[in-house]
């Protein structure tokens, strides 16, 4: 295992807890992806294993060594891509050269790997340009591309895909993918559910600092194999005791979660499932907005696992 985490906890005021209790393994060569909402603890948690933050209490180890006296060893074998911007004031060419300078690259190998990446992310038109004038998406890219100027164990992404379009996007990943072939570890935090089905081995969903789920994405789809989702939104004077009572006519064994004012429901039987939404707005005179019954998705997955409990007030 490169990377074992033992009830691992962490707290920013000694009060609240960011990080509950987290423990896993990540294998040698895998893509572990880590699912939740912001605030859930996701760039706390690549913090602490990047020995950015030291963990209240648990254990901790990073390709065999423990963070809090192998930080330096740690952080000469991993790279890390973080959702901050860095010297904005350098050329996109001139970034990746500072990077290879950090690292004791000779000038020919930081040449070398700077024109190999300038062209395998798609960087070589705007090379001269300066960081500060490019778009969101093209400081995306520059952050990850520089971070392959030094040789790395383990990579770990923080939503590195925030700004690219689709296309940049699908290139990245692949990118990402090739060099999981040739033996990198890569831990990757997103929101998007097609990325992780996409890209990783196993993932993880997080919520309020603790591990709800983790299974590869195959037994994850499996579980909810077979299932719906039924999607109600409605307006009315009633609405919000609508919602208010749409737990109570649930059948055993079917799951719900509130997203905005629509609520997606997981079921077995749509058919009674939806006989029993339209009693219940009957009862309470509401009109639907939108009605919508699909097969289930990884998202969907994602959202029943994330079972915290929404305020179903002003949904009207």
């Amino acid at each position: 295992m490169v990377i074992e985490l033992a009830d691992v906890h962490h707290s920013y005021d000694g009060r609240r807890e960011a990080l509950q209790g987290v423990s896993f393994t990540v294998r040698h060569g895998e893509v572990f992806g880590l699912l939740g909402r912001n605030g859930a603890g996701k760039s706390t948690l690549i913090k602490v294993m990047t020995t950015l933050l030291r963990p209240t209490r648990g254990t901790l180890r990073i390709l065999g060594w423990d963070p809090l006296r192998d930080g330096p060893r740690i952080r000469s074998r991993i790279g890390v891509v973080q959702q901050g911007e860095s010297w904005d004031f350098t050329t996109v060419e001139g970034n990746l050269d500072v990077y290879g300078v950090l690292w004791g690259l000779s000038r020919p190998e930081r040449q070398r790997r700077q024109e190999a990446l300038l062209t395998k992310f798609g960087l070589q038109e705007i090379r001269r340009k300066r960081l500060f004038d490019l778009s969101g998406g093209q400081k995306r890219r520059v952050q990850v591309a520089r971070e392959f100027m030094h040789d790395m164990d383990i990579l770990f992404l923080d939503e590195p895909t925030v700004g690219l379009d689709i296309l940049m996007r699908r290139s990245l990943l692949d990118s990402i993918r090739e060099e999981v072939r040739r033996g990198l570890t890569v831990v990757f935090t997103t929101h998007n559910l097609e990325e992780a089905d996409y890209l990783c081995d196993r993932v993880a969903v997080i919520e309020s600092g603790r591990i709800l789920v983790l299974d590869t994405v195959e037994n994850l789809k499996r579980q909810y194999r077979g299932k719906k989702t039924l999607e109600v939104s409605v307006t009315g004077p009633e609405a919000e005791k609508f919602y208010a009572d749409l737990p109570g006519a649930l059948a055993p064994g079917e799951s719900w979660k509130l997203q905005g004012n629509t609520v997606v429901i997981l079921t077995e039987d749509p058919r009674d499932a939806l006989s029993r939404i339209l009693q219940l707005s009957a009862r309470h005179r509401v009109q639907f907005d939108w009605l919508n019954i699909r097969q289930n998705t990884l998202e969907d997955v994602f959202l029943q696992s994330v079972r915290s409990e929404e305020p179903t007030h002003g949904l009207a």
